[in-house]
């Protein structure tokens, strides 16, 4: 089989970059035949379809990327096959996803996002993306230690860590609230946000510093990062953590909590979403219920999305756009995790043996290797 993968090539630090090039490494160390591509490198896209000749190509995106690795594709003798993640929802190209012959999606809840917003999804099956359990493991408590110190973290503290683009649709705000209802009865903790360097970061950021005060949090014991760290140092910094927390408000997998799981730390997360599907409650880690969710009667759409105007569209139903992780069961839970260091060990355990398992890039793709294969009946 020849495949072309279509992602932010070369890799950049981002989640969709990271899930393209670790399918593209997995289809090489599979022994199959793979080019990488930027979906909107025109000319060279083009070249490599018409030169290549690839029997199918795979694009990472979501449903307003259709035009750059859907159509393009259909012009020539290749099977689009869209990687799609979700983005609150579908908005637009419903007749082309109709047709394709298969879509892959992040996780069983993604596939349910396309459903309920009217998509026909007989032909869509959910893939989980692959990480790298080589690089994010368990490192000498040496180098480990080293990382702590650099960040003010004392050796009678427990550190719990949260990393995304912007730590708010990670979580953080509920973190917050759960680390105040448990302060009094184990106040030997730090938090460390973790985020890119964004608008979104910024503002969300004065959102969080607002609400420390509110709860009356010591601002010593939180602590924000921003910057673009490497893929390859992160596990440097997961494996820092006592506790990784990402209950996240809108997530389709949760590449980082996996990511953490690998280096050995429990997780906990909302049982909901793409954690539901990769965090085993009670034995990986901890999921919160869902509080609450953000529902929405009406959402804005652009040209950009494929629309001939700016314009506003009713829904006939309102949609849920966000969940919120219930603060008294991440309360407790996250105590739980604080005071047994045991539990910890264990847990952490098991979540390594889980991710190594079920998540390296090699056993995702092959997954995916053997469903085109027999789906379109390719040698």
């Amino acid at each position: 089989m020849k495949a072309l993968i279509l992602y932010a090539y070369p890799p950049e630090p981002d989640g969709l970059s990271i899930q393209g090039h670790f399918l593209y490494k997995g289809f090489l160390e599979n022994k199959e035949e793979a080019t990488p591509c930027h979906p909107e490198a025109g000319l060279q896209k083009m070249w490599y379809l018409k030169n290549f000749k690839p029997n199918v190509s795979l694009g990472i995106g979501y449903w307003a990327n259709t035009p750059i690795i859907v159509h393009d594709q259909q012009k020539y003798n290749t099977i689009p096959i869209p990687w799609y993640n979700a983005d609150g929802w579908v908005a637009n190209y419903h007749d082309t996803l109709n047709k394709l012959p298969l879509v892959l999606t992040t996780s069983d809840w993604v596939k349910q996002t396309y459903a309920r917003d009217g998509v026909e999804t007989k032909n869509f099956v959910p893939m989980h993306i692959g990480i790298d359990t080589n690089a994010s493991k368990p490192l000498p408590q040496k180098e480990v230690q080293k990382v702590r110190e650099m960040l003010g973290v004392k050796k009678d503290e427990k550190m719990i860590l949260t990393i995304g683009g912007d730590v708010t649709s990670k979580g953080a705000q509920e973190m917050l609230q759960a680390l105040a209802k448990i302060d009094q009865e184990f106040p030997k903790w730090r938090y460390i946000c973790k985020t890119w360097p964004s608008d979104s970061a910024y503002g969300h950021h004065r959102e969080e510093k607002a609400l420390i005060e509110e709860l009356g949090l010591d601002k010593k014991k939180i602590t924000f990062l921003e910057g673009c760290y490497s893929q390859e140092f992160i596990p440097f910094l997961l494996n820092a953590a006592d506790i990784y927390a990402a209950p996240s408000r809108l997530e389709g997998f949760g590449m980082l909590q996996v990511e953490a799981m690998a280096c050995g730390k429990p997780v906990i997360s909302i049982d909901a979403m793409g954690p539901k599907e990769t965090i085993i409650n009670g034995k990986t880690g901890f999921l919160a219920k869902v509080a609450s969710t953000v529902n929405l009667e009406e959402e804005w759409v652009y040209p950009w999305m494929g629309f001939s105007e700016k314009k506003k569209i009713k829904f006939e139903t309102p949609k849920v756009f966000a969940y919120r992780a219930d603060t008294d069961d991440l309360a407790r839970d996250t105590l739980n995790l604080l005071a047994n260091d045991e539990l910890r060990e264990k847990m952490g355990k098991n979540a390594r043996e889980h991710a190594v398992k079920n998540f390296h890039y090699t056993v995702t793709s092959k997954k995916i290797i053997n469903l085109i294969k027999t789906r379109f009946d390719i040698s």
